[in-house]
């Protein structure tokens, strides 16, 4: 009989120091669901030992993992948005993916990260995924979410919804379709077969909504489906997730953050996955955000459910091994 293959080894970022990222990592390390794998957490240790005292959960030292410190260089409170804060986690992130890139980790798990903190920071990122894609030195990745049977994933990620139909260019768009397809195989996917939304609605309605799925979305489908891609679309976003339509598909295609995620998220909020494509190494993450509204009125260990990021973690495990 064959050995069971050795976990790999996660590291596993603290988050925003001001918002829930703590006590999600404390929540999820002492939880009797959590995956068995060895993890390394980078973060403020000082923080976490605080959330630990302040709401009455077990400490890091008793939690069965290591920890690398990212130190505080300025004041944090709880719920309130900083340049220190910003810096921390970054800093966090930055440090784990280069353990990731020499190979001492074997996947990142990441809490969440707030925007206005990192911009505080000076750092240009609106998020994880672009930070990620600049120090792994890599633009081809792409943002998808997995849960409640759903795959999705965006052909735009964090930018306001008046720049995004100028972000949708044929080129763009057919970047992530093969993209998408490529990384599939991650999820044992051969064959992918791959739904592409509309940007307007109705799909445009033949060009009385707007033009973009005439004269953008359907020239990239139809270069994607001469290389031999699976690519039904563009397809009126309110039904594609319909159930007799989502059957069809592997994955659906989402032309901006809060056209595809709204729905995914609806089914399996706290237990939904952010999975970055494209990366040489292997990240997820949480599919929330940093609750620092809850955090300024104390009531982060509440809010603190840690299902997404044991799912999150429990997937990082699960692709590893099928890259290994």
């Amino acid at each position: 009989m064959s050995a069971e293959p050795r976990p790999p080894r996660l590291a596993l970022t603290t988050g925003d120091p001001a918002g829930v990222g703590p006590e999600v990592v404390l929540k999820a390390l002492a939880s009797p669901d959590r995956p068995a794998a060895p993890v390394i957490v980078y973060g403020p240790l000082a923080v976490l030992l605080d959330r630990a005292a302040r709401f009455g959960l077990r400490p890091p030292q008793d939690l069965g993992a290591r920890f690398v410190d990212v130190a505080l260089d300025g004041p944090v409170e709880l719920g309130r948005t900083s340049a220190a804060a910003g810096r921390a986690a970054a800093g966090a992130v930055l440090r784990a993916v280069a353990a990731a890139r020499e190979g001492r980790v074997q996947a990142l798990v990441t809490a969440p990260l707030n925007k206005e903190s990192l911009n505080a920071a000076g750092h240009p990122w609106p998020g994880h995924t672009e930070m990620l894609a600049e120090a792994a030195g890599t633009p081809d990745v792409a943002m998808m979410f997995v849960g409640g049977g759903l795959r999705v994933a965006l052909i735009t990620i964090h930018r306001p919804l008046r720049t995004v139909p100028d972000a949708v260019t044929p080129a763009e768009v057919r970047r992530v379709i093969r993209l998408v397809h490529r990384e599939m195989l991650v999820f044992g996917v051969t064959v992918p077969r791959i739904a592409l939304c509309g940007l307007n609605p109705h799909a445009g309605e033949g060009g009385y909504l707007g033009r973009e799925e005439i004269e953008t979305i359907e020239p990239a489908i139809a270069a994607a489906r001469a290389t031999g891609l699976d690519v039904a679309g563009p397809l009126p976003a309110d039904t594609v997730f319909v159930p007799a339509q989502l059957s069809n598909f592997d994955c659906v295609l989402a032309m901006y953050h809060d056209q595809g995620l709204p729905v995914l998220k609806h089914v399996s909020f706290g237990h939904g996955v952010n999975i970055t494509l494209g990366l040489p190494i292997l990240r997820t993450s949480v599919d929330h955000g940093t609750a620092l509204d809850l955090a300024a009125h104390g009531k982060a260990a509440r809010a603190a459910d840690p299902g997404s990021l044991l799912a999150a973690v429990g997937l990082a495990i699960e692709l590893s091994r099928r890259e290994t």
